[in-house]
């Protein structure tokens, strides 16, 4: 399935994919009301069967694209995760891998616009592949690491480099409000059986700015969940965003920055593309 939380008609709700259209999971799936709630519940297996079974309550033009998960509990991001990215930075791989923290205010969904900052010109892209939990779990072994997995999404963790910058930090360049992108949808895990077997592409007003695949990861998503479980609990609705690929505007001659006006992508095979534009923040 490819799950979504949406706005339509004024309400938001979460729902399926179906023929081009969507089926509205939340008017059926009471007392659930957010995708993160039907994850906490382990509704899954429900919600497939109201899906087969149910016609598309709107088409996906009638509907606005909200995060994947608009209220996760934690966002937590990998830092340096691909050896190109390493290389392009000056640093050098870490025995373990680097974590830092997004807020929920700091994403938009599919087709919303990403937001530059007014403090700042240095708005960079770096997309992801992007992972929401759907079983709760502590001290989770690599081995079965996947199975707590409820799916895989695109993530454009728009970062503000000049703030990033200010200290040893990360934080303050990750978090501007609506800089960054969850979407457009979540495939589930029957879908992606083996997320090492992706590829992962970001386009800038069409041109290829960055193309990995997932294989490449420094730290697998197996060893990266037993290693975040290890340090607090991982529950249903938790996105972990694995890192980025090299290729940043940051590294480039000259720095290539995200302008008002353009349009970016980040497609990753078997999952979709999730664009957006820029605008600039309201003065």
């Amino acid at each position: 399935m490819k799950l979504l939380s949406f706005i339509a008609n004024g309400r938001a709700s979460f729902g399926a994919v179906k023929d081009n259209g969507v089926v509205d999971l939340g008017t059926r799936m009471a007392p659930c009301t957010t995708l993160r709630q039907m994850l906490e519940a382990d509704r899954m297996a429900e919600a497939a069967k109201l899906v087969a079974s149910a016609a598309s309550d709107h088409s996906l033009d009638e509907i606005s694209f909200a995060p994947v998960i608009p209220d996760p509990g934690k966002i937590i991001c990998v830092g340096l995760n691909y050896r190109d990215h390493v290389a392009e930075t000056g640093r050098t791989v870490t025995e373990k891998p680097a974590l830092f923290v997004r807020f929920p205010c700091s994403q938009v969904g599919h087709l919303q616009p990403i937001v530059k900052p007014k403090v700042s010109d240095d708005f960079d892209y770096e997309g992801e592949l992007a992972l929401v939990i759907g079983k709760e779990g502590r001290h989770i072994p690599a081995s079965r690491a996947l199975d707590h997995i409820a799916g895989y999404s695109c993530y454009n963790e728009g970062s503000i480099r000049d703030w990033q910058r200010h200290t040893s930090q990360f934080l303050s360049g990750k978090s501007f409000a609506e800089s960054g992108s969850f979407g457009p949808w979540l495939v589930t895990t029957d879908e992606i059986p083996d997320p090492s077997k992706l590829t992962l592409q970001t386009r800038l007003n069409g041109t290829v700015v960055q193309n990995t695949t997932t294989d490449l990861l420094i730290t697998a998503i197996p060893a990266l969940i037993a290693y975040i479980s290890t340090i607090c609990p991982l529950v249903p609705g938790d996105v972990i965003v694995t890192g980025t690929p090299g290729g940043v505007g940051a590294k480039r001659t000259p720095p290539l920055w995200m302008r008002p006006g353009d349009t970016v992508e980040v497609e990753i095979s078997g999952i979709g593309t999730l664009r957006n534009k820029v605008i600039t923040e309201p003065a």
